[in-house]
């Protein structure tokens, strides 16, 4: 009975041994992406899109042009949602080329 009482707490030791080294990994790893990100933003390659507040790729977004302006988006009905909010405030963008 002893044997089990000690190998079931071993068992356990373990396993709170691994769970956290795991745990610390995944902060680690999302301390990293934070770090990446806000390089990137920093560095002009990712900007936040004004309808929904992501972080998009500035080569992979969806963009508006409005004169000088450019607005990028993280997704298309990102993108409608910003132009029907600014045909019901009565501005109008000029037409896409």
């Amino acid at each position: 009975m002893i044997k089990w009482l000690i190998l079931a707490v071993a068992i356990y030791l373990l396993y709170r041994m691994f769970a956290n080294d795991l745990l610390k990994k995944k902060k680690q790893d999302k301390e990293e992406d934070a770090a990446e990100m806000e390089r990137k933003v920093a560095a002009g390659e990712m900007v936040k899109d004004p309808e929904c507040g992501a972080y998009v790729s500035v080569d992979d977004s969806i963009t508006v042009r409005d004169g000088e302006q450019v607005y990028r988006f993280c997704s298309y009905e990102c993108r409608d949602k910003f132009l029907k909010r600014l045909q019901e405030g009565g501005r109008q963008l000029p037409p896409q080329d």
